[in-house]
């Protein structure tokens, strides 16, 4: 069980949401790093975003690249699109934690029966190995949004205990706000900028931080290591709102216009409660399930695991690691806008 792949070498890879922001970052990356990918299927519901990024990798220089139409709510079709497929990659999601309060139903829909079709369909498969997206909304959730996906995590985590003699792996990776993704605050403030006013939900607020490019690695570091039920948890970097509007706009009136439904002031990745099941690996921490199908000490020694003490949590509020004003503008522009200037 400790064999450990670091190459994609005359695999097939299928991104479920493949056409948003980390599904393109990962095909990015798995082109420029794994040439030898046998195939890269993307698969999504939008036919617009598939024609654009189509125009990126044409088939004449990427004929390993493939675009599927379809719904993670179909299963048929996602059993279709995973026939010869090796990994998974589960991206796919209503993740607008203010649009699912509204459209409760929808966010069901595609987050938990969306992720239980996922896992049927790599059950009736090919299909090794499977790493779900998570979120940090997904701990302690408040919002519907962040309870579907827990509901998801719960999910592809017990489909270890019911694949039988199948030696698929299913995985997740749970992390923060991914900086200039689509949606997210940053983009918001530069787009808000030119009209003066910066809305800020609330002064004391404060979000975890990952650039795509570490979202892509700790999916690598998953597709690649996990044993099966493992939630991987980053160790990243927290950000005080206050300080993404100063870093933005510090001659904009910053306008506090109170938090939309279901948002929290701090962000949570692992709770207290988490803690009986946590191990630090160095670089990520991993919440393990209460039962694993593998051996506890084998998977300590090899990747040189250590306990967290009872009761430890890990929060956006009471983080050690903080991003400044200036360490903010040089992120965005790394990440975000080459082009940013205050």
């Amino acid at each position: 069980m400790n064999e450990i792949i670091m190459n994609l070498a005359n695999k097939s890879v299928l991104i479920t949401g493949g056409t948003g922001s980390l599904g393109k970052a990962l095909t990015k990356h798995i082109l420029q790093q794994y040439p030898e990918v046998k195939r890269l299927v993307i698969f999504s519901r939008d036919e617009q975003k598939q024609f654009q990024m189509a125009q990126e990798y044409p088939e004449s220089l990427y004929p390993q690249v493939r675009f599927f139409i379809g719904d993670v709510r179909d299963k048929s079709r996602l059993v279709r699109a995973m026939k010869g497929i090796d990994y998974v990659i589960h991206a796919a999601a209503m993740k607008h934690v203010h649009i699912a309060e509204y459209n409760p139903d929808e966010c069901v829909k595609t987050n938990i029966h969306g992720a239980q079709n996922v896992i049927d369909a790599c059950l009736e498969t090919d299909v090794e190995r499977v790493v779900a997206l998570s979120t940090d909304k997904a701990c302690a959730p408040i919002n519907l949004y962040g309870a579907t996906k827990l509901a998801s995590d719960k999910l592809f985590v017990a489909a270890n205990n019911i694949k039988g003699n199948n030696p698929i792996r299913f995985s997740v990776v749970r992390y923060g706000n991914v900086m200039g993704s689509n949606g997210s605050v940053i983009p918001f403030f530069i787009n808000k900028k030119q009209e003066g006013i910066l809305p800020i939900t609330d002064a004391n607020m404060t979000r975890f931080n990952i650039s795509l490019s570490g979202g892509v690695d700790m999916v690598m570091h998953a597709l690649f290591t996990a044993w099966g039920g493992e939630i991987f948890v980053p160790k990243i970097s927290s950000y005080k709102i206050m300080d993404v509007a100063e870093a933005i706009g510090p001659e904009c009136e910053h306008k506090v216009v109170g938090i939309r439904p279901g948002e929290k002031i701090h962000e949570e990745m692992i709770t207290p409660s988490d803690s009986f099941n946590t191990y630090d690996l160095g670089k990520y921490y991993v919440i393990l399930p209460a039962v694993t199908n593998w051996s506890l000490s084998n998977f300590i020694s090899t990747f040189n695991a250590e306990k967290v003490e009872l009761g430890f949590k890990y929060n956006s509020g009471e983080n050690t690691d903080w991003e400044t004003v200036d360490s903010l503008r040089s992120l965005i522009v790394e990440h975000v806008d080459p082009s940013f200037t205050i």
